[in-house]
């Protein structure tokens, strides 16, 4: 007979499909451990049946245009900090693709944005990425670069896409046909798709930027005007990375 420990291991390395082999092994063992092991196993089943579903309903949008072969989500990140370029991903999704806990990237932890990044390279059949830097943010407005960012991405992708799936906006001088999604992230698998790419480049960005102005906590903060950030531009002044038409309304700046 095994162990209460030699039953935990099995659990810690039994993958979702052994799951249902586990609980019915041990659901009625007379050990009151062993027990609370498969009901460890049973919630850990339910929730992964409840994330299923998640995604499910996450792949409307896509189901509604199958028609299109090359379906392409398309989102940002950074329109709102004080520093640092605004970014853009574009991502075409294999059909039928699942990748499971995708979600609008400002709802992942940074560890799982991470692992879920290098998911979606791989599993892609295209994706691309597309900065704008704060001086040309200064030189046309984040709205104007933000589209820009994402034509950028966009015009990285191979092959090109049928159809765009698109965070709420529609992009200027794309002949590509285009769905604005409000909340869009959250509702369509390859748009949160797009904004975990966006999310993360951007990020790796600012964890650059950081070494060179330590001072200013942008690894932390990532440009957005947290308290030691403010402290730093009181103490230090803007960078040239910081967006100066972002600071005009600022006392000092």
């Amino acid at each position: 007979m095994k162990s209460t420990i030699e039953i935990k291991e099995i659990l810690q390395a039994a993958t979702v499909q052994e799951l249902p082999e586990f609980i019915a092994a041990y659901s009625g063992d007379q050990r009151t451990g062993v027990r609370k092991l498969a009901q460890t196993a049973a919630k850990r089943l339910e929730a992964w049946e409840k994330e299923k579903q998640r995604i499910e309903a996450l792949r409307v949008y896509e189901e509604q245009y199958g028609e299109y072969e090359y379906i392409c989500g398309v989102d940002e990140a950074g329109r709102g900090p004080l520093a640092g370029p605004v970014v853009a991903g574009a991502v075409i999704l294999p059909r039928g693709c699942r990748i499971m806990y995708i979600n609008d990237s400002k709802q992942l932890s940074e560890k799982k944005r991470e692992e879920l990044y290098e998911v979606i390279t791989e599993q892609a059949v295209a994706w691309g990425a597309g900065c704008v830097s704060p001086e040309e943010i200064d030189r046309i407005n984040i709205l104007q670069a933000t589209y820009e960012a994402m034509r950028q991405a966009l015009g990285a992708l191979s092959p090109q896409p049928d159809i765009l799936l698109n965070d709420a906006v529609t992009i200027p001088r794309i002949s590509i046909p285009q769905v604005p999604i409000v909340k869009g992230d959250a509702r369509s698998i390859t748009i949160g798709a797009a904004s975990i790419i966006a999310k993360v480049t951007r990020d790796r960005m600012m964890l650059e930027y950081d070494k060179q102005y330590p001072e200013y906590g942008f690894a932390s903060n990532k440009g957005y005007g947290s308290k030691g950030h403010m402290a730093a531009m009181e103490k230090y002044g803007p960078t040239p990375i910081h967006r100066r038409s972002f600071l005009s309304g600022l006392a000092g700046k």
